[in-house]
C-alpha cells in the first residue's frame, strides 16, 4: 500500500496531470476519427516519451490508450462508423438510437459504461494481476482455439438473420483471414503474386470499407433523411435514467466480466470482447427483437466490455511480459526502451512503474468521464453538419486513416473493394458481426489449431478431452443446434 500511495502522489504533480489530461483528450479525438485509434496515438507519441522520465512518459502513453478506447464510441453512435474495432458492436444499436432521436441517451449510456469498464477493471487488475495471469498460463492452444470457436459460434447463432447466414458470413471471414503467409510454415496463400497481400488484408481498410464507405454509398443511394435535432441545452446529467442503469445492472456486470476475461487472454482484446458481450446481452434479453433497432442494452454491453478489456490487457503485459493486444505490444516496447523488463520480476524490481501504469489509467478514466460529460453537449452538433459537407469529409478521413495505418496506396483498393463486398452482403442478407469476428480471430484460431496438433501425438483428441476446451466446444455446438432443437420441441408440443 505504501508503494501505491507513493506512486499516486508522484502522479499528482501539476505537470504530470497536465500531460495525462492532454494525452487523454488526444486519445478521445483519435478514437473518434474513423481509422485513427488510440493505438495509433500510442505509436505516434512513443518517440516523445524517450526524453521523458519513465513515469511521465509511460503515463502519457497509457492515458492516450484509455482515451482512444473510450472515444471510439463517438463515431459509432453519431455516424454509424466505429472509430476502432473495439466499438464495432456499439454501432449496432448506438446509430439506430441516433436515428430515433436518442443520440444523447446513447452517448450517456456509452460514457457511463466506458467509465465503469475502465475504472473497475484497473482496480481488479491492480490487486489480482498475478492470480489472473497464473490462470491464463494454465490455458494451452487447445483452450484458446475452443474459446475463439465458441465466440464465433455464439455471434453467428445470434445474428439477425438465420443461423445459416451467420455461419456463412463467419466462413467468409475465416477464408479472408487466411490471406497472406501461413502462421507456422510461412507458405503464401491467396496472394496472387502480390507483395501487398503477403501480410494479409488490413483490418482498418476492411472495417472502414464495410462501415464508412458502404454507409455513405447506401445513404446517398436511398436519399439521406435528416437526422432528428437534439436539444443539448435541456440535457440533465448523463442523459440516461436511473431506471436504465438499474435495468441493465446484470447486463453491465456480465459484460464487465466478459471484457476483463477476454482482455487478459493474449491476442484477444477489445475487438472480440465487445461483440461477444453484445451477443450475450441479446441472447439473455427479454426483448431480443429490439436489438439492432435502437436498444440501449446493446450500448451498455458493448462499451462496458471493450473498456473492461483495458484492465484485462494490462494483466498479461505486466505480470507475464506478454502483450494482450496490439496496443499493449507497443506499450511493452516503451517499457523496454526505458530499460524496464516486464514480467514476473517487474513487481520486485520496479513496483513503482507497475502502480504508475495502473493509477494513470484510473486517473485518466476519471478525466475522460469529466471531458465527455461536458463534451456530450457538443458532440450532437456533428448531426447538424449538411450531408454534402459531412460525406466528403468522412471519405477523406477514411482514405487518410487507411494510408496512415498501412503507408501504402494499395489499401485504397482494399477499402473500396470491401465497400462493394459490404453492399453485396447486405443484398444477400449476410450479417457483418460474425464476418468481422471470424476475420479478427482467424489467425489466432489457425495458429492454435496447428499448435494443438503438433504439441502432442494424440491428434485432435486433446481438444475434446481437456476439460475447459471440451466444455467450450460443447457450448459452441449447442449454440448452433439449439434453435433447431427448440423449434422441433415446440412443434412436438403443439402436435
Amino acid at each position: 500500500m505504501d508503494m501505491i500511495f507513493t506512486s499516486f502522489v508522484d502522479l499528482l504533480s501539476p505537470m504530470t496531470l497536465v500531460i495525462v489530461f492532454l494525452a487523454s483528450v488526444v486519445g478521445i479525438i483519435l478514437g473518434a476519427i474513423p481509422g485513427l485509434s488510440g493505438g495509433l496515438g500510442v505509436a505516434l507519441l512513443l518517440p516523445l516519451s524517450f526524453g521523458m522520465d519513465p513515469h511521465v512518459g509511460l503515463a502519457m502513453l497509457i492515458a492516450t490508450w484509455v482515451g482512444g478506447t473510450s472515444g471510439a464510441m463517438i463515431g459509432s453512435i453519431l455516424l454509424g462508423i466505429p472509430g476502432s474495432p473495439s466499438a464495432i458492436a456499439t454501432t449496432f444499436d448506438g446509430y439506430p438510437m441516433t436515428r430515433n432521436g436518442e443520440a444523447v441517451r446513447a452517448l450517456g449510456a456509452a460514457i457511463i459504461s466506458s467509465f465503469i469498464g475502465t475504472f473497475f477493471s484497473i482496480i481488479i487488475a491492480m490487486f489480482l494481476s498475478r492470480v489472473l495471469a497464473d490462470l491464463a498460463l494454465k490455458l494451452g492452444p487447445w483452450e484458446y482455439f475452443s474459446l475463439g470457436f465458441c465466440a464465433i459460434s455464439l455471434v453467428a447463432a445470434l445474428s439477425r438473420e438465420s443461423i445459416f447466414h451467420g455461419l456463412a458470413a463467419a466462413g467468409l471471414g475465416l477464408l479472408l483471414s487466411s490471406v497472406g503467409f501461413a502462421p507456422i510454415d510461412g507458405n503464401p496463400r491467396f496472394t496472387f503474386g502480390s507483395l501487398y497481400l503477403s501480410s494479409g488484408i488490413d483490418l482498418i481498410s476492411l472495417m472502414l470499407g464495410l462501415f464508412a464507405i458502404k454507409q455513405v454509398v447506401t445513404e446517398f443511394a436511398y436519399g439521406s433523411k435528416p437526422m432528428p435535432k437534439v436539444d443539448a441545452s435541456n440535457i440533465r446529467g448523463f442523459g440516461v435514467s436511473v431506471a436504465d442503469l438499474i435495468g441493465n445492472a446484470a447486463n453491465i456486470a456480465r459484460s464487465f466480466l466478459i471484457g476483463l476475461w477476454i482482455g487478459f487472454l493474449p491476442g484477444m482484446g477489445a475487438g472480440l470482447s465487445n461483440m461477444v458481450a453484445y451477443a450475450y446481452a441479446k441472447g439473455s434479453s427479454k426483448h431480443p427483437e429490439k436489438f439492432g433497432k435502437g436498444c440501449v442494452d446493446g450500448v451498455f454491453a458493448s462499451e462496458t466490455s471493450n473498456n473492461a478489456s483495458v484492465g484485462g490487457s494490462l494483466i498479461p503485459m505486466v505480470a507475464l511480459g506478454i502483450p494482450g493486444d496490439g496496443t499493449t505490444a507497443i506499450l511493452l516496447g516503451g517499457l523496454m526502451i526505458h530499460g524496464i523488463q516486464a514480467g514476473p520480476l517487474l513487481f520486485a524490481n520496479n513496483p513503482d512503474i507497475v502502480y504508475t501504469l495502473f493509477l494513470t489509467a484510473v486517473i485518466s478514466a476519471v478525466m475522460i468521464l469529466v471531458v465527455q460529460f461536458f463534451g456530450m453537449r457538443l458532440f450532437p452538433a456533428i448531426l447538424g453538419i449538411p450531408y454534402h459537407y459531412l460525406y466528403p469529409a468522412i471519405i477523406v478521413l477514411c482514405f487518410i486513416g487507411v494510408f496512415v495505418g498501412a503507408g501504402t496506396e494499395f489499401n485504397f483498393t482494399i477499402l473500396l473493394g470491401f465497400a462493394v463486398i459490404g453492399l453485396a452482403m447486405d443484398w444477400v442478407k449476410l450479417p457483418v458481426s460474425p464476418f468481422l469476428l471470424a476475420f479478427i480471430l482467424g489467425p489466432m484460431l489457425e495458429s492454435n489449431l496447428r499448435k494443438g496438433f503438433t504439441y502432442t501425438d494424440e491428434g485432435i483428441w486433446p481438444f475434446f478431452t481437456r476439460p475447459i476446451s471440451g466444455v467450450l466446444l460443447a457450448i459452441a455446438v449447442l449454440t448452433i443446434v439449439w434453435p433447431y432443437l427448440r423449434g422441433a420441441w415446440k412443434r412436438c408440443r403443439a402436435a
